[in-house]
């Protein structure tokens, strides 16, 4: 059975450290993202999502394709004004502050927890 999101916030643990977590599920959610905001503190979930676009933003961000078991298929930095590909099998979203994701260890293969608050 597929796993319900709802918007909200949590904790995402990445190879034993954790890392605050914002959940977009919603239409609206997942719309608004990061646009507007000067930074963020910690991350963004977008569930479901499969790609995402950089226009309007004010921020360089890395960005994290997640599958069905939250493993990382792929990482990427985006600088503002980008459109990124659509990813196979990728089923959600994770977005930080662009270096960030390094910091934490998040790269292929790796696969994170998530837990609600």
């Amino acid at each position: 059975m597929a796993r319900r999101w709802q918007d909200g916030k949590g904790t995402l643990t990445v190879e034993g450290l954790d890392v605050p977590v914002e959940i977009a599920a919603s239409y609206r959610a997942r719309t608004r993202g990061l646009l507007g905001r000067d930074g963020i503190e910690g991350a963004l979930l977008l569930t479901p999502a499969g790609s995402i676009h950089t226009f309007r933003m004010r921020f360089a961000i890395d960005v994290a394709y997640l599958d069905r078991d939250l493993r990382v298929r792929a990482v990427r930095t985006m600088r503002p004004g980008r459109l990124g590909l659509p990813r196979p099998h990728s089923r959600h979203v994770l977005e930080a502050e662009a270096g960030q994701m390094a910091r934490w260890g998040l790269r292929p293969g790796v696969t994170v927890e998530l837990h609600r608050v």
